[in-house]
């Protein structure tokens, strides 16, 4: 057994319980960790919010509940609660595990609390509503609907409220529910609670601390953890694909690819330990699984190389994560981002990632899997695909944007940028949700009472009151609500039906795929994430296609054969790229740095990226034209190409963002015309340009919303309508 710390060694340590002491010891632990140390003295008192940031595996959960679980013991002459809400039931699962084995010699109870868990489990808590409370927002959101007249007492006792992985909540919809539902505790016991969050570190957690505490975000304490200065080993791989690699081969017919050399490599490198391979799509998670295990029948070895997305059954996942976790055989697991956050997989040896990463904060999420270890180094192996180039080859195939995406990505990342959270949606979609969960919870709440608790105290104070009476309004309509002749809000009956289901808890919806359709004859699916109008051009198996209609409510999108020209590799629908990571883009293709990371293939194609850059002129111009066709490049992110591609195609010049830059379909003239006409407008009005966009029902209760309020709520959460036209005026001054 190792010496305990010394009160000199640890000022934090002599302040923990001496049954947590004990446990300290027991566990072999020779020192507190940083951020551990630092988080003892700040949360002992339960007088302050705290935020500890820290890389995966640092330690968070300790830090937050070795003094937690300290202030319970030493004030147990009155019962004391802990809430802690976590986004995911396999990681409430994974800390109900880590921390029952330490609170049952503490005699405190640890209750999980989601679908997956028995009723006779749960009663425990509404029995007895003391120790820790481990939960799902939307679990949460099930107690204030069904059980909203008893919740005064069962949460009388609480004493934290802590939220774990509180970087994956910034942003969204989720994380709008859960503001919301961290307000509404509060209001029920009448005094606000010291609230927790676990992060990893955000670029910048001023906005940690905003989402946290909304209304006094300058009194957050934020813990970030020092770090142990990691070695990061990175290496790009090139692969040159043919125009047949995309092409389905004929029945029967195996053709070797890209995607098989990549393959091939992973299994002679991966084999024999414990890895993560990512993708950037289930399908490819299904296709490099299937690959990977018939190599390994094909060598009469057992098998190493395991599925894991969010489509498969909860038992497939859980095979895969045993496999990660059991130690005894080497297991690699082909995931998506279902593997990213907390969940307990054990020790990584290699991050894979296939192609560009959502994000530099996505790669830096997947790399706190590895190396973890005393002396190991985090290590990288990014594979890139790129088209093998002809007369033919579209402009960003000869940038190779996914290359030169890759690139500045792992250049951001070694300089400790990652992209900060976008946090300024209106979220009307989960305010339509809060107003029918607190008239569920309170049996009926006036117009007056949603007001004060959800917009004037709560969440939603970007909502103004007109914007919130016309919501109201429409809700009536749609008999989501009906209002009796006091002001009372009740349920209407497709309110009262929608309520009474398991789904109404939720209050995002996944990103469904789009089904493409010519002809009547299914092409296939895929995710779409940005605005869709019709003419559009999309980029699927390899062709390029022309958009005829957008049914929303069937996730159908119509198409015909579009003949312009050869296809670039990026589809221009996935994940959205950030402005620095454009402008760092920017930087890799002005550059002469041959970067010792990358292999031979993918330094030859990088000196062909920067040949193109080169002889476009593309160093002093913004602008290449060719065969009626003008390529505008801003080095701007989606949020603002996406807000111009719109705003152009408003004013009559058909324009859409395919990544790099802005396919206009017109003049370098007519462009610089229509850029100077952008930046003259004084304002730029949702519903005025936003007229022809197919897809702006995104989030789950969007289609409750009336026309007007849909179009600003997509516009603040998708768009960055001010960018757009910030952008239009320096470019315009530009060409002057």
């Amino acid at each position: 057994m190792s010496l305990p710390p010394s009160n000199s060694e640890s000022a934090g340590f002599a302040l923990l319980e001496p049954r947590i002491q004990r446990w300290v010891w027991s566990e072999g632990w020779t020192a507190l960790r940083d951020a551990q140390e630092r988080a003892i003295p700040a949360l002992l008192r339960a007088d302050q919010d705290v935020i500890i940031a820290a890389a995966t595996a640092a330690g968070k959960t300790e830090a937050a509940f070795l003094p937690i679980l300290t202030h319970l013991l030493q004030h147990q002459d009155s019962p004391g609660a802990v809430l802690y809400i976590s986004p995911l039931k396999a990681l409430i699962n994974d800390q109900w595990d880590r921390l029952a084995r330490l609170c049952d010699e503490l005699e405190l109870p640890v209750v999980a609390w989601h679908g997956d868990i028995s009723s006779s489990r749960k009663h425990r808590f509404l029995k007895s509503p003391e120790g820790i409370l481990l939960i799902t927002p939307e679990s949460l959101e099930a107690l204030f609907v069904n059980r909203g007249t008893s919740l005064a007492g069962l949460f009388a006792n609480l004493r934290y409220l802590v939220v774990d992985e509180l970087h994956a909540f910034i942003g969204s919809e989720r994380g709008k529910q859960l503001q919301s539902l961290m307000h509404r505790v509060e209001a029920i016991i009448a005094r606000p609670l010291p609230r927790v969050g676990l992060s990893a570190t955000l670029g910048d957690m001023t906005l940690a601390a905003a989402f946290l505490r909304p209304n006094a975000p300058h009194h957050v304490s934020v813990i970030e953890s020092k770090g142990t200065g990691q070695v990061l080993k990175v290496q790009i791989r090139g692969y040159a694909e043919s125009r047949q690699d995309i092409s389905a081969p004929s029945e029967g017919e195996e053709v070797f690819s890209a995607d098989h050399a990549i393959a091939e490599h992973l299994f002679q490198v991966l084999r024999g330990s414990n890895n993560l391979i990512f993708p950037n799509s289930r399908a490819q998670v299904e296709w490099f699984a299937d690959n990977l295990r018939r190599r390994c029948e094909q060598d009469g070895l057992p098998n190493e190389f395991w599925p894991h997305h969010g489509s498969l059954a909860k038992e497939i996942r859980e095979e895969t994560e045993k496999a990660l976790k059991a130690g005894g055989q080497p297991a690699t697991a082909i995931c998506t981002t279902t593997l990213e956050l907390g969940v307990d997989i054990g020790s990584i040896k290699t991050v894979a990632q296939i192609g560009p990463p959502p994000s530099v904060a996505s790669l830096r999420q997947r790399l706190g899997r590895s190396g973890r270890r005393p002396g190991e180094a985090a290590i990288l192996r990014s594979y890139c695909k790129e088209r093998q180039l002809d007369d033919d080859s579209p402009l960003s195939d000869r940038l190779r944007q996914g290359l030169v995406q890759n690139i500045a990505m792992i250049r951001l990342l070694m300089q400790g940028w990652f992209e900060p959270p976008r946090v300024q949606g209106l979220h009307l979609s989960t305010l339509v949700q809060q107003c029918l969960s607190v008239i569920a919870q309170r049996g009926g709440a006036t117009a007056a009472d949603l007001w004060n608790t959800l917009i004037r105290s709560g969440p939603f104070t970007g909502v103004e009151q007109s914007n919130f009476l016309s919501l109201l309004r429409a809700l009536g309509d749609r008999d989501l609500i009906t209002q009796e002749a006091s002001g009372l809000l009740l349920p209407g009956v497709l309110g009262e039906r929608l309520i009474n289901h398991y789904d109404f808890y939720s209050a995002f919806v996944s990103n469904d795929e789009f089904r493409l359709v010519c002809d009547g004859k299914p092409l296939g699916a895929l995710p779409v994430s940005r605005p869709l109008t019709v003419d559009q051009r999309v980029i699927f198996a390899g062709r390029r296609w022309r958009v005829t209609d957008v049914d929303t409510e069937a996730k159908v999108i119509v198409v015909r054969p579009d003949p312009g020209g050869a296809p670039p590799s990026f589809d221009g629908l996935g994940a959205r790229v950030h402005d620095r990571v454009r402008q760092e883009m920017k930087t890799v293709l002005l550059g002469t740095d041959a970067y010792p990371y990358l292999d031979t293939t993918a330094q030859e194609l990088l000196a062909q990226a920067r040949g193109t850059f080169s002889d476009l002129g593309l160093a002093h111009s913004s602008m290449t034209e060719s065969g009626g066709k003008t390529c505008l490049f801003t080095w701007q992110g989606d949020w603002v190409n996406d807000a111009l591609a719109i705003l152009l195609t408003y004013t009559g010049l058909p324009s859409e963002n395919t990544g790099l830059a802005i396919e206009v379909d017109g003049s370098r003239a007519s462009l610089a015309g229509k850029l100077l006409e952008i930046s003259e407008w004084e304002d730029v009005q949702a519903a005025m340009v936003l007229r022809d966009v197919r897809n702006m029902v995104r989030e789950k209760w969007d289609w409750a919303l009336p026309a007007d309020l849909l179009m600003k709520s997509f516009a603040t959460m998708h768009l960055d309508l001010k960018g757009a036209r910030a952008v239009a005026n320096e470019l315009s001054n530009c060409q002057s």
